[in-house]
């Protein structure tokens, strides 16, 4: 056998090598993840199954004090930074809104709830969380009440992101947006009205207005508050991360209408931040 071939033969299976080496590198390519996105769907959609609208469940606004989560000012988004407005009270705005569904469901929101396509929530770039609001679509007139539990829309031109469940009662989801008015309410003065049923809680509830390391001080608290309600009073000692608190806490509250009474008069005494447990939570 000449030189020559065994060189020409020598060539030819180095092309093929690098040939083989080459599809392999362009498929490794082509199988790799192209996005880092944390949700499993790349474009949005509402629910596959047919979703029936009398299930949805009305709102019936109490007082929540800002969340832990999702109010923290400035907050930056795609290099934009956003402000979160100090106060939601006498917030009224018009603009365009549009929805969120599957994409979305199941994930946590900004203020670290989980994010429920069917219940009638929404989401704003600067409200505080959570807000309640009354939203009406200007061109049909429909009108809900949402809970804002979370961030968006981040588009110029667009003002609320509803949830699916929220679209659908405004008869938004077929055209994607429609302009509508935003009107925060106070759920102290909210006139929407509740039956009895809607009005009783249950399970009732506790609240807890403070937890104090020193029993002395949680007893002042608990004198101070036999003033103020009628309602129990009870001082709970715990350990938590090994320190011993005194929690003061008022109930059972068995109305939603003698919750919000107790939560403004404990706000208009200086307890600003309680906390609401329902009785099974209770320790």
């Amino acid at each position: 056998m000449s030189k020559k071939y065994i060189a020409l033969k020598s060539g030819s299976a180095f092309r093929q090598w690098f040939a083989l080496m080459l599809i392999a590198l362009l498929a490794g390519c082509s199988s790799a993840p192209t996005s880092t996105s944390r949700y499993e769907l790349t474009h949005d959609t509402g629910p596959d199954e047919h979703f029936d609208e009398s299930k949805i469940k009305a709102l019936n606004p109490i007082y929540e004090p800002p969340s832990a989560g999702g109010n923290k000012s400035p907050y930056e988004v795609w290099g934009k930074r956003y402000y979160v407005l100090p106060t939601a009270k006498g917030y009224v705005a018009e603009g365009i809104a549009s929805w969120y569904g599957k994409k979305f469901h199941g994930y946590k929101t900004a203020n670290g709830e989980v994010y429920d396509m069917y219940q009638l929530s929404a989401a704003h770039k600067s409200l505080p969380l959570p807000s309640y609001a009354e939203v009406t679509n200007l061109e049909n007139g429909r009108k809900i009440l949402v809970r804002i539990n979370d961030r968006g829309p981040f588009h110029a031109d667009r003002i609320i992101d509803l949830s699916y469940a929220a679209a659908v009662r405004l008869d938004v989801t077929t055209k994607g947006t429609a302009r509508v008015k935003i009107e925060v309410i106070d759920p102290s003065t909210w006139k929407g009205g509740m039956s009895d049923q809607v009005n009783k809680l249950t399970p009732p509830v506790r609240v807890q207005v403070i937890a104090l390391s020193q029993r002395a001080s949680a007893e002042r608290v608990k004198s101070d508050l036999t003033m103020k309600t009628k309602l129990p009073i009870t001082i709970v000692s715990e350990t938590v991360r090994s320190n011993l608190l005194h929690k003061v806490q008022i109930g059972p509250v068995w109305s939603r209408t003698s919750l919000q009474k107790l939560i403004n008069d404990l706000a208009n005494s200086g307890y600003g931040h309680p906390i609401i447990l329902p009785m099974t939570q209770v320790k």
